[in-house]
């Protein structure tokens, strides 16, 4: 079996960046809604790009705080949260390989690490994001990469 070699930087799902769905999973086809609706905003429609800006961020353990800014770029995708006073106003930066899940509906992004990592990470300084900060950053995650149980090694 080959290893799998985690790429901190993509999006594991680009899909879930496109909208019309209450969660988006590289494996799942989503569900009808039997309801007719919900009462939260409206997701946009399958395929349309979505401005993950503002969506609520839940780490393994809690909540994190508010999207303030995300990139989707390839191979260079983030998101930076503004953590409120949860790690005192700070804000993290958090490569997209880190986003489990995207649920459109309720507008939150899940991330498969816990509170403790996150805060543990290196500090953002939005000054200092150059290449070798950004290599700190994606070392730091994907030396604490587990892939989920059952998972397919993917190979980038």
């Amino acid at each position: 079996m080959q290893p799998s070699i985690f790429n901190p930087w993509a999006w594991r799902d680009p899909s879930a960046l496109a909208g019309g769905y209450d969660q988006a999973t590289p494996s799942v086809t989503p569900p009808q809604r039997q309801d007719g609706g919900h009462d939260g905003p409206d997701a946009p429609g399958p395929g349309t790009p979505v401005d993950l800006v503002g969506y609520h961020v839940q780490a393994s353990d809690g909540r994190i705080g508010t999207i303030d800014e995300a990139s989707d770029e390839a191979d260079a995708g983030y998101l930076v949260v503004d953590t409120g006073p949860w790690i005192f106003g700070q804000k993290v930066l958090l490569p997209a390989g880190t986003v489990a899940q995207v649920d459109h509906q309720e507008r939150v992004v899940h991330v498969d690490r816990t509170r403790q990592e996150i805060k543990d990470a290196p500090p953002f300084d939005s000054d200092a994001v150059d290449p070798e900060y950004r290599e700190r950053v994606g070392n730091y995650y994907a030396d604490r990469y587990v892939p989920p149980a059952g998972a397919t090694p993917r190979v980038f």
